[in-house]
């Protein structure tokens, strides 16, 4: 039974809930223990009393069974009250009439905590909980206080307000910033000492002693232990087997001799699998599978009822039925039956369904895409030949040689006068302007090769005979020039020889000089070979000769004003076709069947070595700036070289149906030509710049026709003129001719 004390609380309750209103507001103060300075109460102090009951809210019969309940409360019961009366203390309730449902109801007023209370300087505290505060980034409140009202964002400054916050307020770097307020907070001693030691990497534990002394656990008197920890004896079931741990394995071990458990059985991988090829993705390095071909339509022949057109004779039929499967222009015969449901199966149903697996599995289809472009966009654009001019485009005029091939031709530094050469041994002297013959020599074997000194203060030429190198005078020379000349190539006293060498100049003597005869020749070493190639300096005093034929190739380097000839070769790697001087470094070039090598005279030594590819060089040429290089072949091949950027040709040509003969720039114009044995020859514009990240322009200009081909040989030389657009060229057909702009 519950106490009597406990009953009339109860009722106490539900008579103040059900039927009493208060009238008066009881204000109590809830104090912190610092200030609570008054004596504790004990079990034997008295109950409080209730704050007077307005007695006009209530009948008397209440009154008077409520005061008959305080008074039987007996006195054990006080103690149990007067704890119940501590710990429930709560200010009264006021009961008003509701705006919205016209009923009465209770308002509790608001606590109000001390001064010094936690929680009496918390501002609203938000009370969302631990969750992203980001989500409240887009709305004008952080979160909601206790009563469930939105506590708003408080305002804050830009960064130089948070400047001059700082300035002003010395305790600013105490403080972190609050995300759930919104605010900075400032930090206790507590706090900051804690940041303190993880800054230094101590541990965060402020009462945690690094060097606290060790706790002796087996060390000391009384403490010793002597191994091992323990003194008892091994236990017997340590070094014998278990008896139920054998039952267990022979009741396994029985049971897998009987059968009755069977270990996993292997996989087996006889089963056939079947993959679907246009089921899988297309990988990013492969084109996608194009997808499965469709199945032909019906035509009106294959209907069950079909047009009586369709329907083949009995003549047809029989001679479908003799025919081969192969030979029959359908598969099927046309039939008619009067309705759907009489159609019988389809006898070969099962085949075509094969034949088309077949298909499928065996003949995969791959996409091709296809390129739409216009294969005239795949063209280089070029600019037009006529915005290039000048070049030459047509014959002007031509000089014969009736003894033979006109092998070989050299045009005057000053280009008005032409010197050609014949395999008859005719020399032959003619005005570029008219093709006037003026003056002609004659050998007694034929010419191999002819130069004009590219002096402007003298006038001669070198001409290459058997085995033997004359000079010749032209005749209408003026007198300072035809002085400087003479005196050049046949001096009063002659130099001193710096050392014996197996060539031999010879001068003709001042009595047998004629202008008919050359005024100095070189012999060269017996057995040397025809000289087929001659190069000047460019300050001509120098030039270099190859002689071919003889058993071994000889390359000789003459100096005039010293009367000296010297091999720069003790041994030369492979046949030497031709040399070539840089235009303006000490530099030599030296082509043999494949390739060609730069050697530097100065330093005497080898700078380069360039492949060009090709199987027999034939010919070569250097661009006045002395950076490019054209070489021909004897198997129809131009390479363009850029000696700064690589040994490997920067273009190769393959325009020629025959052997090229013979290369040459022009001196002074963007232009180059080149000749064959097909009797055409090919005039290019070569613009270079001086931009050594703009490439040479190279465009195709004109073709030029007008030697003949006799047993297999076309033109078999071209020079320039030097000052104009003008081409000449000589050809095996004993004609030179010259190519106008």
């Amino acid at each position: 039974m519950p106490p009597d004390g406990l009953k009339n609380s109860r009722k106490r309750k539900q008579v103040d809930e059900d039927t009493y209103t208060p009238q008066n507001t009881v204000q109590l103060e809830m104090l912190t223990d610092e200030e609570d300075t008054g004596p504790v109460s004990s079990d034997d102090d008295e109950t409080e009393e209730f704050p007077e009951i307005d007695s006009g809210s209530d009948s008397e019969s209440d009154q008077e069974g409520i005061e008959d309940d305080d008074e039987q409360q007996s006195d054990d019961d006080s103690d149990e009250l007067d704890s119940d009366a501590s710990l429930r203390i709560f200010p009264k309730a006021k009961t008003e009439i509701s705006d919205i449902t016209g009923k009465p109801k209770r308002v509790y007023p608001e606590i109000e905590a001390d001064y010094d209370s936690d929680s009496s300087t918390e501002d609203a505290p938000n009370r969302v909980g631990n969750i992203p505060m980001h989500w409240y980034d887009d709305l004008p409140h952080i979160g909601y206080d206790i009563n469930g009202k939105k506590v708003l964002r408080p305002a804050r400054g830009d960064e130089l307000d948070k400047f001059l916050a700082t300035v002003d307020d010395p305790d600013a770097w105490m403080s972190a910033f609050d995300k759930n307020l919104q605010l900075d907070k400032p930090l206790t001693n507590e706090e900051l000492d804690l940041i303190r030691r993880l800054y230094k990497g101590e541990n965060p534990d402020i009462g945690y002693d690094p060097y606290e002394p060790m706790v002796e656990w087996f060390t000391g008197k009384g403490k010793e232990e002597i191994m091992p920890l323990s003194a008892a004896p091994e236990p017997k079931r340590r070094w014998i087997p278990s008896k139920w741990e054998k039952q267990k394995v022979m009741k396994i071990v029985r049971a897998i001799r009987q059968g009755r458990i069977v270990p996993n059985k292997p996989k087996s991988t006889n089963k056939m699998e079947f993959f679907s090829i246009w089921s899988d993705q297309p990988s990013a390095l492969q084109q996608p599978p194009a997808p499965a071909p469709k199945v032909r339509l019906p035509t009106n022949s294959e209907s069950y009822n079909p047009p009586e057109e369709y329907l083949p004779t009995t003549e047809e039929q029989e001679e479908w039925k003799q025919k081969d499967r192969e030979d029959r222009e359908r598969d099927y015969l046309p039939q008619k039956y009067p309705s759907l449901r009489l159609v019988p199966a389809y006898d070969r149903f099962i085949q075509e369904r094969f034949h088309r697996q077949l298909d499928l599995y065996l003949a995969p289809r791959v996409q091709r895409v296809k390129l739409n472009m216009d294969p005239k966009s795949l063209i280089p654009k070029l600019p037009s030949p006529s915005t290039l001019r000048p070049f030459p485009n047509y014959k002007s005029l031509s000089f014969a040689h009736t003894k033979g091939r006109a092998r070989c031709l050299s045009v005057s530094p000053d280009g008005a006068w032409v010197a050609s050469g014949d395999e008859g041994g005719v020399v032959s002297l003619w005005e570029v302007n008219v093709g006037r013959e003026t003056k002609r020599w004659q050998f007694k074997n034929k010419v191999s090769s002819i130069e004009w000194c590219p002096r402007m203060d003298v006038s001669y030429l070198m001409i290459g005979v058997e085995e033997e190198l004359h000079f010749l005078i032209p005749p209408n020379l003026p007198d300072d020039i035809y002085s400087r000349t003479k005196s050049l190539l046949s001096p009063s006293t002659l130099p001193a020889q710096p050392s014996p060498s197996p060539l031999t100049w010879e001068s003709i003597s001042l009595d047998g000089q004629s202008i008919d005869k050359p005024i100095l020749s070189i012999r060269l070493p017996s057995s040397s070979g025809t000289p087929t190639h001659i190069a000047w300096h460019r300050r001509g005093d120098y030039v270099a000769t190859v002689s071919t034929g003889g058993p071994q190739n000889n390359v000789w380097i003459h100096q005039m004003s010293r009367r000296h000839s010297q091999a720069p070769f003790k041994k030369v790697k492979g046949s030497v076709q031709v040399v070539l001087f840089h235009p303006t470094k000490p530099h030599f070039f030296v082509a043999t069947q494949q390739y060609i090598r730069i050697y530097n005279l100065s330093e005497q030594q080898l700078l380069k070595t360039l492949n060009p590819g090709m199987k027999w060089i034939s010919s070569m040429d250097i661009h006045p700036s002395g950076d490019h290089l054209i070489v021909g072949g004897y198997d129809r091949k131009l390479c363009w070289f850029d000696l700064e950027l690589s040994d490997k040709p920067y273009k190769s040509l393959r325009y020629h149906t025959r052997a090229i003969r013979s290369v040459c720039y022009h001196p002074t114009y963007p232009l180059f030509a080149s000749s064959s044995d097909d009797g055409s020859i090919q005039v290019f514009h070569a613009r270079v710049y001086n931009d050594l990240l703009t490439d040479a322009l190279i465009v195709p200009l004109k073709i030029l026709r007008g030697h003949q081909v006799q047993e297999g040989l076309g033109v078999l030389q071209i020079k320039w003129c030097t000052r104009q657009p003008w081409l000449l060229s000589s050809g095996a057909d004993g004609q030179v001719a010259l190519w106008c702009s």
